[in-house]
C-alpha cells in the first residue's frame, strides 16, 4: 500500500480593499518611496479598516471562497489550525471564533502561534492528522491583521506590514503527491530582536505599557535580517539536499515576503532564477502568517499536478523552515 501523504486540494486568498501605498506613508512618517522600494522591495500594502474587524474577519471570506473552489461545506472540516500572530483576542481562540462564523460545526481547532513562519508550522502539523488516517479534510488558515500592532509612528516597522489571509485545505493523497518533507528550527535567544512585550503575563496592559509602545511590534531590524538572510537560505537548501533535489528538479520556491532582499539570497543560494520565485511583497508588504498561502493563491493557475515546491519562512522567535511539496492538481 502507498504511503497516505497531506495534499494541499484547495487554496484560496483575502486581501482588504484599502491600500496603504509608499507616498500616503511619506505623510506619516519621515521616508520616501525610493528609500522603502530599495530596500525592502514594497511599493504597498492592505489594511483592514473599519470598526470591530479583526484577524477573523479576514479568514471568513478567504475561507468560504476555498470551500466554494472544493465544491464542500463547512461541515466537512474536521480540523482548523489558525496560524496567526494577531488573535482576535487572547481566548478564545480565533480558529473557534472562525468555525462560528462560517458554520464549521464539526470541526474542531485551534491558534498555532510561531510568527512569519506560523504557516509553515501549522501546514506541518496539520499533515500529521492527515498521515495518521484521523482527520480527512484538515483547514490550514495563514491570517494576520498586522495594522493592529504596527506604530504608524516609527518608520522601520510601518513600511514592512500589511494585512492578509490565504488558507488551504489538506487532503489524504496516494499519489506521491502532497507535503514530503519539512525541516523546522528555533531559537529563542532571537526573542529580544522581533517581539511585541506587552500584553502577555510577563507585561499585562496598563498605561505604563501602553505609554511605552510595549503593544507595538517591535523589530531590531539589521540582527533580524543578518539572522534570516542566512537561516532562511540554509534550511531551504537543507529540505533539498535531504531529498535528493537539485535546482533544475525544483519547480516553485515559495518564500516568505519579508523582504525582497532575504528573498533574493534565498533563491540565489537554491540556485534558482527569479522566474521560479513567487514574489508579491510588492503588492502587499509583509503579511506575517499570510504570505505563502496568498503566493500559492495568486500562483495557483501556474502551478502543475507533480510540481516540486520549495516553501521557506523565517520569523520571531527565532522562528525558521522550509517544507517540500509536490502540488496535487493541475487547475482545470
Amino acid at each position: 500500500m502507498s504511503k497516505i501523504h497531506a495534499a494541499i486540494t484547495a487554496v484560496n486568498g483575502y486581501v482588504p480593499d484599502y491600500v496603504l501605498t509608499n507616498q500616503e506613508l511619506e505623510t506619516m512618517v519621515d521616508t520616501n518611496d525610493e528609500w522603502i522600494v530599495t530596500r525592502t522591495g514594497i511599493k504597498e500594502r492592505r489594511i483592514l479598516k473599519g470598526e470591530g474587524k479583526a484577524t477573523s474577519d479576514l479568514a471568513v471570506p478567504a475561507v468560504k471562497g476555498l470551500l466554494e473552489k472544493r465544491g464542500i461545506s463547512a461541515d466537512e472540516i474536521e480540523l482548523i489550525i489558525f496560524c496567526t500572530s494577531t488573535p482576535d483576542m487572547l481566548f478564545p481562540a480565533t480558529a473557534n471564533i472562525l468555525a462560528d462564523k462560517i458554520g464549521a460545526k464539526k470541526a474542531w481547532g485551534y491558534d498555532l502561534q510561531a510568527a512569519c513562519s506560523g504557516f509553515l508550522f501549522g501546514l506541518t502539523t496539520a499533515a500529521q492528522f492527515i498521515e495518521s488516517g484521523k482527520h480527512k479534510k484538515v483547514l490550514v488558515v495563514g491570517a494576520d491583521k498586522m495594522s493592529s500592532v504596527v506604530n504608524y509612528e516609527d518608520r522601520n516597522t510601518c513600511i514592512l506590514f500589511g494585512d492578509g489571509c490565504g488558507c488551504v485545505l489538506l487532503e489524504p493523497n496516494d499519489e506521491h503527491n502532497g507535503i514530503i518533507d519539512a525541516v523546522l528550527k528555533t531559537d529563542g535567544s532571537g526573542g529580544p530582536y522581533l517581539n511585541i512585550k506587552g500584553g502577555g503575563s510577563l507585561n499585562p496592559a496598563t498605561h505604563q505599557t501602553v505609554d511605552a509602545g510595549l503593544h507595538y511590534a517591535y523589530q531590531e531590524g539589521r540582527t533580524v535580517f543578518k539572522f534570516a538572510v542566512t537561516n532562511m537560505a540554509d534550511v531551504a537548501v537543507e529540505v533539498m539536499e535531504k531529498n535528493h533535489l537539485t535546482s533544475e528538479d525544483v519547480d516553485w520556491l515559495v518564500p516568505h515576503q519579508a523582504n525582497k532582499r532575504i528573498i533574493d539570497a534565498t533563491a540565489e543560494r537554491a540556485g534558482l532564477s527569479e522566474d521560479k520565485v513567487m514574489v508579491n511583497i510588492h503588492k502587499y508588504g509583509n503579511t506575517t502568517s499570510g504570505t505563502i498561502p496568498l503566493c500559492l493563491w495568486e500562483w495557483e493557475n501556474q502551478l502543475k499536478k507533480g510540481d516540486n515546491l520549495i516553501l521557506a519562512a523565517f520569523g520571531g522567535g527565532f522562528t525558521w523552515g522550509a517544507v517540500y511539496l509536490k502540488w496535487a492538481y493541475t487547475k482545470a
